[in-house]
């Protein structure tokens, strides 16, 4: 696909930029609220929520977390690789793509709460289209951008890949 393919797939999704990078638009927010959700939210939370997210070429999602499951959905373009940080497992990485055409990948990957991760293209000269959907609903106050220094202190094996996927991702 073309950048000017991309840029009117960002166009007709109405994809803006996130702030971890890449681009994202909320896809669908559920009706109901969570009358009882567990203590670690604040403020009302939907029952559930999508959204679509592109990277291109260098973009990366930074590291983050977010305090509920993620599951991740593999639509077109590259494989993208998601690095996660777990505090009982450590270093884990999956490939999220087409599942036909890579026999590692995945067409959906689960995010668990409460770790660290991020994500990079495959192939850096492409793009890829995927989506991302949580319950309870996402809510920015669920959401958390690793500062590197904390992070490499938790994670020292880590520290080149922590350097290189933190909050340099520029849409």
């Amino acid at each position: 696909m073309s950048l000017i393919e991309v840029k009117r797939l960002i166009e007709k999704l109405s994809l803006a930029p996130h702030p971890e990078g890449g681009y994202f638009s909320e896809s669908y927010r559920s009706q109901e609220t969570i009358q009882q959700q567990p203590d670690r939210f604040h403020g009302e939370h939907v029952y559930k929520t999508a959204i679509y997210y592109l990277l291109e070429r260098n973009n990366i999602s930074a590291f983050h977390r977010l305090k509920q499951d993620e599951l991740w959905h593999y639509y077109v373009g590259s494989s993208v690789i998601l690095h996660i940080l777990d505090p009982t497992q450590g270093y884990k990485q999956r490939l999220l793509g087409c599942a036909l055409t890579d026999e590692r990948a995945s067409y959906q990957v689960l995010v668990p709460q409460n770790v660290w991760f991020a994500a990079e293209l495959k192939d850096k000269t492409q793009f890829s289209l995927v989506g991302c959907t949580t319950s309870p609903g996402f809510d920015f106050s669920d959401w958390e951008l690793a500062k590197p220094d904390t992070l490499i202190d938790c994670f020292p094996q880590q520290a080149e890949l922590i350097q290189r996927l933190v909050a340099t991702a520029v849409a």
